[in-house]
């Protein structure tokens, strides 16, 4: 029903008061509110097929794991085929038949799907302060770690890029405090600390590369129907300031990334939020005005939001006032709180004198809702009690195997299966690092080089010195013995030369020798010539006994 320009939404009995979501008015957002078990997901689902059908892709959030289903056709067999059976007819619904919706499945920790990743760049320093609840303090020095990146040509792609880059700020912090404000290592090591924090919750899968492009959310299958992608998000409610970031920082990524369309006939993507009270719980005055920023202007891209909690109370008017297309399902009046939801939600209605809005909405059975739809002239059509017509996909989750097979055929692939780990800031800022140790290193083995050698030649100087003034030393004392012996000598000599038993006892012994080299003279030639005489003889006698005689006058 509702055609080419609507998705029927459901209907009184017998097919009253039909309710649709005009295609070319679905951009202008929604809101999809009620307490737990009143049938939010089946409205979901039934309005995703409906978008999926005419040609509109799909992202959500599947927080219980029921939205999986939707990529298999409903069964006869299921426990719910009668009582949507009935629904059908109740409404008026002739065509109601099992169908299957085209899904490619998503997962932050890749396990039950395709990862998902982006850049610390690309996520900025705004929804990173909030995603690590950073104060003001905190969030200015992140900012400044990020515009010292940009300007250093450093990429900022993982946690441990940016790990590195809040190192490398406190080694610089007098430098960077005077051009860009304090930056303190106090502010660092708390931030840090939370990057430790986001670690354990799981955070370091959803920062690197390949990083998400969004012309994979913007598929179509075949028949020309829009694939419905979905997010495993059963795991990542568990840390829920990373869900609420990341799916807030997908819808800036869309805004920033799309062009501009004005109105088109249908959107070119629709985006369910599911659990939004989490993006809003704690949020400070900055983001809450980037929210409003980007869901006032991504109307203009074609994109319509719709959030889906129990509380309508829960999203801000300033978003509030956005959301043009309304369902809302039972609310409890409990409590002071659901009270104040009840007189809430009936005010935010176009009125209608037959329904008592605020009456109503405490009595509406599991499967009803007040629907009030945005109309072709854009004006809300008058709230209307209507039945929500039954899903033709399956109600619950897939299997394990079913999800494995679909995930292994879908168009995306391996595409993003495999992490890359490209040079970025932490393996620049180590390579500088190790340089600079390196460098250290070197001018340090160079300098005790250098020093090692003066100590040696100041040494070597020393004891060559040492050894010169030994040297000369010695020569001096030799010298000196010298002078002294030669002054010995002839003090000596002038002694005994004036020394008259020296003189006597030397003109004694020249005597003797005399006349004992005379008698040795004598007894010789004897020997030699015996007694004759002759000239011969006593010619040599008188030589012998001159060279006798000289021998111990010598002596």
């Amino acid at each position: 029903m509702a055609g080419e320009t609507g998705i029927f939404i459901g209907a009184g009995t017998g097919g009253a008061n039909p309710q649709s979501l005009v295609l070319k008015r679905a951009n202008r957002h929604g809101l999809i509110a009620g307490a737990t078990g009143t049938g939010k997901t089946v409205t979901i689902q039934g309005i995703i097929e409906g978008l999926s059908n005419a040609g509109v892709p799909c992202f959500v959030a599947d927080v219980k794991g029921d939205l999986s289903g939707l990529a298999m056709a409903g069964s006869p067999t299921a426990k719910t085929h009668e009582i949507f059976k009935a629904r059908a007819a109740e409404i008026g619904l002739a065509d109601w038949a099992y169908a299957d919706t085209p899904v490619q499945f998503w997962d932050l920790y890749g396990e039950q799907g395709h990862p998902i990743r982006t850049t610390i760049s690309e996520m900025g320093p705004l929804l990173l302060s909030r995603l690590m609840d950073l104060n003001e303090v905190q969030e200015g020095v992140l900012t400044i770690a990020f515009t010292v990146a940009d300007k250093d040509g450093l990429l900022l792609l993982d946690l441990d890029d940016l790990q590195s880059m809040l190192a490398h700020c406190a080694e610089r912090a007098d430098e960077l405090t005077a051009s860009y404000g304090n930056v303190s290592k106090q502010s660092v090591g708390a931030i840090q600390r939370s990057l430790l924090q986001l670690r354990s919750q799981g955070g370091a899968n959803f920062f690197g590369e390949p990083a998400l492009s969004m012309e994979d959310f913007l598929g179509f299958d075949d028949k020309g129907r829009g694939v419905v992608n979905i997010l495993a998000a059963d795991k990542l409610m568990a840390s829920p300031k990373l869900y609420a970031t990341f799916l807030l920082w997908l819808l800036s990524a869309l805004f920033e990334s799309l062009p501009e369309v004005g109105d088109p006939d249908k959107p070119k993507l629709a985006f369910f939020f599911d659990e939004a009270h989490l993006l809003f719980d704690d949020a400070p005055k900055a983001l809450l005005d980037k929210i409003e920023q980007v869901v006032r202007l991504i109307r203009s891209k074609g994109v319509g939001v719709y959030f889906i909690t129990q509380n309508p109370i829960d999203v801000p008017d300033t978003i509030a006032g956005q959301l043009g297309n309304r369902v809302q399902h039972a609310l409890r009046a409990f409590t002071p709180r659901d009270q104040q939801a009840v007189k809430a939600a009936a005010t935010t209605f176009r009125a209608n004198p037959d329904v008592d809005v605020e009456t109503v909405i405490t009595e509406l059975k599991v499967g009803e809702a007040l629907v009030s739809a945005l109309q072709d002239d854009g004006a809300p059509s008058p709230v209307q009690r209507t039945l929500i017509r039954p899903p033709a996909s399956r109600v619950g989750p897939v299997t394990p195997d079913e999800r494995k097979v679909l995930i292994q055929t879908d168009a995306i692939g391996d595409k993003y299966d495999t992490l890359v780990d490209r040079e970025s800031a932490e393996e620049l800022l180590a390579a500088k690092s190790a340089e600079a140790s390196a460098a250290a290193a070197e001018a340090k083995a160079q300098d005790e080089a250098e020093k090692a050698a003066a100590a040696k030649a100041k040494e070597d100087a020393r004891l060559a010195k040492e050894a010169e003034r030994q040297r000369l030393s010695a020569q001096r004392d030799a010298d000196r013995q010298a002078r002294l012996d030669a002054q010995a000598q002839k003090a000596a000599e002038r002694e005994a030369a004036n020394n008259p038993w020296n003189r006597a006892i030397t003109s004694a012994t020249r005597s003797a020798s005399s006349a004992a080299g005379r008698a040795v003279a004598n007894e010789v030639s004897k020997a030699v010539f015996g007694k004759k005489s002759g000239a011969g003889a006593s010619i040599l006698g008188g030589l012998v006994r001159g060279v006798l005689g000289g021998l111990f006058k010598g002596r």
